[in-house]
């Protein structure tokens, strides 16, 4: 129970490492707020955090609009009364090379990636200042600290997690708010198998592929949602700025 008494606020909440983490921090004691797009997914989780004696809200969100980021926030707080963890967890991916990205495709990854995760830290900080403490986790990816083939929009956006959350990390330390990163790999999530569609791959020449990798198979929603709630408890108080890679040993090799 490394989470009573905190509120997390988790992005993309409604599928995939979103939902894994947000079932986990309501185990660990956490309220849990879930934002997403699909309201019917997200009233699902919610009620399965309910429904195991927990306590969260699905509150409709598009990350890339500004008002829906305040309103998400503000919705946490009025209903819990703080926020301790933000998990900026919403993302999008497409394979494009420069070439065939299009200029549509592009502003989507950025936006939800990269303008999401700074729009809804920016106003959940405020909070944070005032009671002087809080966690922020990013969801960047092994592809933000070394390059990928076909994705240069994913790439570009989850590089640019790496380093808005390094520059929070600084700007807000002294206010007591700890603002790391998790880079996971291949990550059996629904984005995967639609990676392998996009990129006219059946699903077992693809995770062949993945085999390459040192530990020799995809991870699991349920491994990367365990390293979130390291950085999100205080078994990780003295880590800050810091992008925790939790890919197999893919940007290793």
């Amino acid at each position: 129970m490394r989470l009573v008494n905190k509120v997390a606020l988790i992005t993309g909440g409604t599928s995939g490492i979103g939902e894994v983490t947000a079932l986990l921090f309501a185990k660990e004691g956490a309220k849990v707020a879930i934002t997403g797009r699909n309201e019917e997914r997200g009233k699902t989780v919610a009620e399965r955090i309910l429904n195991d004696g927990g306590k969260a809200i699905f509150i409709r969100t598009d990350v890339r609009k500004a008002e829906d980021c305040r309103r998400a926030v503000e919705q946490t707080l009025s209903t819990f009364g703080h926020l301790d963890i933000l998990f900026n967890n919403a993302g999008v991916f497409y394979a494009h090379t420069a070439l065939d990205c299009s200029e549509e495709e592009w502003d989507l990854q950025v936006d939800i990636n990269l303008k999401g995760t700074f729009l809804m830290s920016k106003f959940a900080l405020p909070g944070m200042i005032a009671q002087g403490s809080g966690v922020i986790i990013n969801n960047s990816s092994g592809w933000g600290i070394v390059g990928g083939d076909s994705a240069v929009a994913y790439c570009a956006s989850k590089g640019g997690v790496v380093l808005l959350t390094k520059a929070m990390a600084i700007d807000h330390g002294r206010q007591g708010i700890r603002v790391n990163c998790i880079c996971p790999g291949d990550v059996d999530t629904p984005m995967l198998p639609e990676d392998a569609r996009l990129r006219g791959l059946d699903w077992n020449s693809y995770l062949a592929g993945c085999a390459n990798r040192p530990l020799g198979r995809i991870g699991t929603a349920d491994e990367i949602a365990k390293a979130t709630l390291f950085l999100a408890s205080d078994d990780s108080s003295f880590m800050t700025g810091t992008a925790l890679v939790v890919d197999g040993g893919g940007t290793a090799d």
